[in-house]
């Protein structure tokens, strides 16, 4: 072996270290060498966590770290994230992987109080639902629902603000499950649609869905929940706040009608940007 007789890694601010295979690659018969070598310093260094990020092309490296106390954390379709805890004296801060899918259910209304409703290809039993499915990495919930409303019906529409969301545990993946009903406007009313996953799509009265015995209770629920946030004139809002830690502009939702005026214009941005943000245009 060349160079370093241990991985030099990515220290992290919990005294943490992370290697990947990709940056410091070994041969599979000279790792656990240059592993137990690594073992001995980052002890004496006092490192606590240690991380390997394991390349699919690396795999042979797998079994040599569970042979030295490692245990997988998380994977991807490229990569195994394996991890080990040194310290003997302090209990094991090592976070868990995510363990929560998001998904939302757009509410897209129109001016004639008609809602988007559609019905899925394959189902069990006929029903009316609304159209969604799972957010995607780094997409908001307003431009995901922009995104699904999009493929599924072929209708544009803008976010306005958030009904109610419900949370479930042991659900895919034995993940805990959020699902979050966005309400939406529309900006097209022609439907276009997608028959790879609808087998019915129309604009239906609010009225009609709720007392359809096709609509499940928890989507009555969300119904009732919508006209009375329009009756009450309260609704859950999306602005954009500048984040000093992550160096960038994240969504914050809160309860009112709109931004207050003792917000710092420095923290908050304008409503219309909090809008084009939420549809998925770029933020800063």
């Amino acid at each position: 072996m060349e160079g370093h007789y241990w991985f030099q890694g990515v220290r992290d601010r919990y005294s943490g270290i992370t290697v990947s295979s990709s940056e410091e690659p070994v041969t599979a018969r000279d790792l656990e060498q240059m592993l137990q070598a690594s073992l001995d310093q980052w002890r004496k260094e006092r490192v606590r966590g240690v991380w390997f990020r394991v390349d699919l092309r690396h795999a042979d490296w797998v079994p040599v770290l569970a042979k030295h106390g490692f245990t997988y954390h998380h994977a991807k379709t490229d990569f195994v994230m394996m991890v080990r805890w040194l310290p003997v004296n302090e209990p094991n801060n090592i976070p868990r992987y995510a363990h929560t899918l998001i998904g939302v259910g757009a509410f897209v209304v129109n001016d004639k109080d008609e809602l988007l409703v559609v019905q899925e290809r394959f189902y069990s039993r006929p029903h009316w639902k609304l159209p969604g499915g799972y957010v995607e990495i780094n997409e908001d919930l307003g431009a995901a629902a922009v995104r699904e409303v999009k493929e599924e019906t072929g209708i544009e529409a803008e976010f306005v603000s958030l009904v109610a969301f419900r949370h479930v545990h042991n659900a895919a993946f034995h993940c805990s499950d959020m699902y979050f009903i966005v309400h939406m406007r529309p900006i097209t009313n022609q439907i276009v649609m997608c028959k790879k996953e609808l087998s019915a799509c129309e604009w239906m009265k609010i009225e009609r869905y709720i007392n359809s015995p096709k609509v499940n209770k928890m989507n009555r629920f969300f119904a009732k929940q919508y006209l009375e946030s329009c009756r009450k004139g309260v609704q859950l809002q999306a602005s954009p706040m500048y984040h000093p830690w992550v160096k960038r502009n994240i969504m914050v939702y809160s309860i009112g009608h709109e931004l207050h005026p003792e917000s710092n214009s420095d923290e908050v941005q304008a409503p219309g940007e909090g809008h084009s943000a939420c549809n998925g245009d770029p933020k800063l």
